[in-house]
């Protein structure tokens, strides 16, 4: 597998292997919180994609200490990022963005924050509700959002509960920051270097494609957006170099791409060998520069919430 996808699509049921959730054993862990930043900030923590699983995504907050047991914010100035792809696939995608949503203002309110990055699957949402069945230009031939949307596990539930508010605020999601020398973004592509040389370039230039609401833009812009694998295979670890010397510092931590997929231990479709690894942390890899956030919660994976920096 390259960087490129077909038609632009993020891989589903149709073209990789998927594993089916239960089918392996899920390991819980609970992490030893560590010191705050030295500068009086509090400690770092990140959350890969969430797809839609709110249950999961409650319990693994609880489990680091980021929330109580009724669910508001329990971690003081703490900092909290989410990676994107809040929906599609799971059950509850808008219950996982009003979380978001709300656990934001608690967390300022108590001194720390919780932000979130613009994952493809925003884009996806963003487009399907905009656009619906406007063709656009796929490369591939014509294509629709509807029809991405659909394909790549969108819910019907979620569109019907999507709010102004819900478009509003992911419309407005930055898609790359920088966090104690670790470069935080969705996707595993340097397809982010088309839109900026600077941090700041890059989220002004994707909002802006937004606010334009073209829909052919907005296609390339998801398209762009959902490839993948760039830092997995031969020269790699160039291409997270590259990303890193223009945007600055010394890891990127990125979500997007499930683990069992990196690892390239994934059974097939047919039934072969469904076991696939078990997912109990975080994928380091291409030379150490890259950390892989996205524990496969879609397919028997795990969610991961982690504080960084990573004890390697």
């Amino acid at each position: 597998m390259g960087d490129e996808q077909p038609e632009g699509y993020t891989p589903t049921e149709r073209d990789l292997p998927v594993i089916r959730r239960g089918d392996t054993v899920q390991v819980r862990t609970v992490a030893e919180p560590r010191p705050a930043a030295d500068d009086g900030r509090g400690p770092l923590f990140v959350v890969g994609d969430v797809h839609g699983y709110l249950d999961e995504l409650l319990a693994a907050l609880g489990e680091q200490g980021l929330i109580d047991a009724d669910g508001n914010w329990a971690a003081g100035n703490a900092r909290l990022w989410f990676l994107g792809d809040f929906t599609d696939r799971g059950p509850d995608g808008i219950g996982v963005i009003d979380l978001v949503m709300r656990l934001s203002a608690e967390a300022a309110a108590a001194g720390g924050y919780c932000k979130a990055l613009m994952g493809n699957h925003e884009l996806l949402l963003i487009g399907a509700k905009r656009f619906a069945d406007t063709p656009v230009n796929s490369g591939a031939g014509t294509a629709t959002f509807q029809a991405a949307w659909l394909l790549n596990g969108g819910q019907k539930t979620d569109m019907e509960r999507l709010q102004d508010v819900h478009l509003q605020w992911m419309s407005r999601l930055d898609a790359v920051v920088e966090e104690d020398g670790h470069l935080l973004m969705h996707s595993d592509t340097t397809a982010y270097l088309d839109y900026g040389s600077t941090i700041e370039d890059v989220n002004d230039t994707i909002t802006a494609i937004l606010t334009r609401n073209d829909a052919d833009e907005c296609w390339d812009l998801f398209r762009k957006l959902t490839k993948r694998f760039a830092f997995r295979d031969e020269g790699g670890s160039e291409a997270v170099r590259e990303l890193l010397t223009t945007y600055g510092g010394q890891r990127v931590v990125h979500g997007h791409s499930p683990i069992p997929y990196l690892l390239g231990e994934v059974g097939t479709e047919e039934g072969e060998d469904s076991s696939g690894p078990v997912i109990n942390g975080p994928h380091v890899y291409a030379d150490n520069l890259a950390i892989a956030m996205d524990g496969g919660v879609t397919m028997a994976g795990k969610l991961l919430v982690v504080q960084l920096p990573l004890h390697d």
